[in-house]
């Protein structure tokens, strides 16, 4: 029997063959180990899209033919399916769907919705990225045009949007030198120069027009209206924009009423310009392309300029959407019900947002007070372990109108270290007074580059020449979609310094790095979340004893300084300076105490190290072990053939004899602590779910929801794929 899908258009045209070479060519790259062309399939594809609108038809269709192989290997073999080619093939439909400015037919889309129920029984991450797909080409189906113009209006934060977004890229400075910067710099603020609001409001207009009302809307007609009462468009627009919003929000008289506001919006704008059309003897297109998000790039000097930025748009969006009066007012009721009766304790919300406390030395400090906080506020900081936690009922679905920030950094695993420590200090902030979360949601992007160069060195070498990219091999092996795409732009920035100077590139050329990080920002929407560990070190400084606590998410090295020469030492041929070495070392130089990895998680080991230079702790996140999240401890000893490894989630480290350790996180020179007697990692606990109630009071629902949820705090960078840990 011949299967219907297959036999559809047998006998392709010279564009189809074309885009089906471009599908399969795609496809073929997940599997190949070569960096040569990764991404730039992907970008191809969707250029060739650009150019010629039509061919997002034949694309779907051969999507849905893919999607078909898919189900028949599901059926066949179950069990080892690594499902590698559903993630791009639904994220390719669905960016087909967004960039097509032809009518799609019901009868197609009705076909790629009936795929993807099918593909729900596939194992998360896979299931939610086809349920997001889906949800996605229902809301499109009824209501056409509606993915473009709420994607537009809110990434150019056009009048009258209801969501809004703003992109900062942070740029680590450890990575980026001077030329890099400015060529970077150069390729982004590119997004800002091509700009123009009116523009476009008019290819908006036309854009949902044309996908609602099909063959009854006269393009070249229409544009030739819209260019001749340009000067009033954003009258139409605004029209459109609520159009599409009440149909998508509140689904009222369905795909029906919404078409008849269309045609009624499309016969008064030719109405209102019938006196202009003889001006006019040329026909007007709207662009297929969608417009650039206006991105800000700088260089991440200090870790709070991330939270600067944040409590500025938090600002920003505040004295939009309510007045100063109401803020004020806010305020009072937070001083005078949430705390202790000590109104000076709450700094100035404006204070707060320009200068947090960096001497808390110095401030007002109170005894035995409790500060507490709305029920709802703490709901919010617990969102997304809401969200996650299996039979949710999405109680915090009105939530999701707050404006976003969309955070992307760019340089190596130093940058994502501190990106976890600004992550966890707002953690803490917002545990203590609302300020970002209820009005923002903070997504967080990564983009890998180094100034590395390879290391071929020997696996016994120093852990401080191993690859700096390590958390971007990670995330490539939960998702190869993200390895194809994100971690291959890491060396076609490092080029961008040499294609700066050369004029022979042309500019369609010069827009693949933005292409791909707006590719990335619209359709990478899945966290994997990287765990975090607690640090508390003691120090000792003349005698004089102190407590640091940190935060890392990949990588602690700790070494006895005057142990780093021996085993470069030992390894020289010398047998007397062997013999003599090891007599300066033998015994134990520090002492440990762990948790065995168990099912029961009680089995502590107490022991000694002997011979130990240092050791090296690397975070194995759950969604690279398919188990749970640990850490792997590699003792280095002096002598290689006594090397240890163990596994843990918690490990107290001391040192013996009056010896110190030097500290290092997430490979991070910037963040080295010397003279440290004893180092304790834990997993880190997240102060959002933290929940504190007075002596006496009952048990609320925030309370009994933080007794269950996962109290761990994780870094969510967005994929394409995704996956909890």
């Amino acid at each position: 029997m011949v299967d219907p899908v297959s036999a559809v258009d047998v006998a392709l045209s010279p564009v189809e063959s074309s885009l089906y070479n471009n599908v399969q060519a795609l496809l073929k790259d997940m599997s190949s180990q070569s960096a040569s062309h990764k991404g730039v399939l992907r970008w191809s594809l969707h250029k060739k899209l650009e150019a010629d609108p039509c061919g997002s038809i034949s694309l779907i269709r051969m999507l849905v033919k893919e999607l078909d192989k898919e189900l028949r290997s599901v059926k066949k073999i179950p069990e080892t399916q690594s499902y590698k080619h559903v993630i791009p093939v639904l994220l390719t439909l669905y960016y087909a769907v967004i960039q097509s400015s032809v009518v799609i037919p019901t009868s197609l889309y009705q076909t790629v919705c009936e795929r993807l129920m099918k593909l729900l029984i596939l194992p998360s991450p896979y299931s939610a990225v086809a349920l997001s797909t889906l949800r996605n080409i229902k809301m499109e189906m009824s209501t056409p045009g509606s993915l473009y113009q709420r994607k537009v209006t809110s990434e150019q934060n056009l009048r009258n949007s209801t969501l809004q977004e703003k992109v900062f890229v942070l740029a680590d400075p450890a990575v980026f030198s001077a030329p890099l910067e400015a060529a970077v710099r150069a390729h982004l603020e590119t997004s800002s120069l091509v700009r123009d609001t009116t523009t476009m409001e008019i290819n908006l207009v036309q854009r949902v027009l044309q996908m609602g009302m099909g063959a009854t809307c006269h393009s070249s007609r229409l544009a030739q209206a819209l260019e001749v009462k340009e000067h009033t468009v954003d009258t139409f627009f605004q029209k459109v924009v609520v159009a599409v919003e009440q149909s998508v929000m509140n689904d009222a008289g369905g795909r029906a009423n919404y078409l008849k506001k269309l045609q009624r919006i499309y016969r008064d704008i030719l109405t209102a310009s019938e006196e202009g059309f003889t001006k006019l003897e040329h026909d007007s297109a709207c662009s297929t392309e969608m417009p650039f998000p206006e991105i800000n790039f700088l260089l991440w000097k200090d870790e709070e300029d991330l939270w600067d930025l944040l409590a500025n748009l938090t600002r920003c969006s505040c004295s939009n959407s309510t007045s100063v009066d109401e803020e004020e007012k806010e305020k009072r009721d937070s001083v005078q019900s949430a705390d202790s009766g000590i109104g000076r304790d709450l700094k100035d919300f404006d204070d707060t947002l320009r200068s947090p406390v960096t001497n808390p030395t110095t401030s007002f400090s109170r005894r035995n007070a409790f500060k507490s906080m709305k029920p709802a506020d703490r709901l919010s900081l617990m969102k997304e372990k809401i969200d996650a936690f299996p039979g949710n009922s999405n109680v915090l679905d009105k939530d999701a109108a707050r404006h976003t920030a969309r955070v992307v950094v760019m340089g190596d695993d130093r940058v994502l270290g501190r990106l976890t420590r600004a992550y966890h200090s707002i953690r803490e902030r917002e545990s203590k007074r609302l300020i970002l979360t209820k009005k923002l949601n903070l997504r967080l992007y990564y983009i890998p580059v180094t100034d590395e160069e390879p290391s071929f060195s020997s696996p016994e070498s120093p852990s401080h020449t191993e690859d700096r990219l390590s958390l971007a091999s990670v995330l490539g092996r939960v998702d190869p979609w993200y390895d194809s795409n994100i971690n291959s732009l890491g060396a076609a920035i490092s080029k961008l310094p040499g294609t700066l100077s050369n004029h022979n590139k042309t500019q369609e050329q010069n827009f693949f790095l933005l292409d791909t990080l707006c590719y990335y920002l619209r359709c990478g929407t899945q966290p994997v979340n990287l765990p975090l560990y607690s640090v508390k070190m003691t120090r000792i400084v003349s005698d004089v004893s102190s407590v640091v606590e940190e935060v890392f998410v990949s990588h602690l090295e700790a070494d006895i300084p005057e142990f780093r020469h021996l085993k470069e030492t030992i390894q020289r041929p010398s047998a007397r300076r062997k013999k003599s070495v090891v007599s300066m070392v033998l015994g134990a130089v520090i002492s440990i105490n762990y948790t065995k990895m168990s099912l029961s998680k009680r089995e502590v080991v107490k022991g000694d190290a002997p011979m130990t230079c240092g050791l090296v702790i690397t975070s194995e996140p759950a969604a690279v072990t398919s188990g749970m999240d640990h850490l792997t401890v590699r003792f280095d000893s002096v002598n290689p053939g006594q090397n240890t490894t163990i596994q843990t989630q918690n490990i107290s480290i001391r040192t013996l004899e009056q010896r110190r350790l030097s500290v290092c996180l997430d490979k991070d020179p910037r963040r080295t602590y010397t003279d440290v007697q004893r180092v304790e990692i834990s997993p880190c606990l997240d102060p959002g779910c933290s929940v504190r109630t007075r002596i006496g009071s009952s048990q609320d629902r925030e309370l009994l929801l933080s007794k269950y949820l996962d109290k761990v705090l994780s870094l969510p960078i967005n994929t394409f794929t995704g996956m909890n840990s």
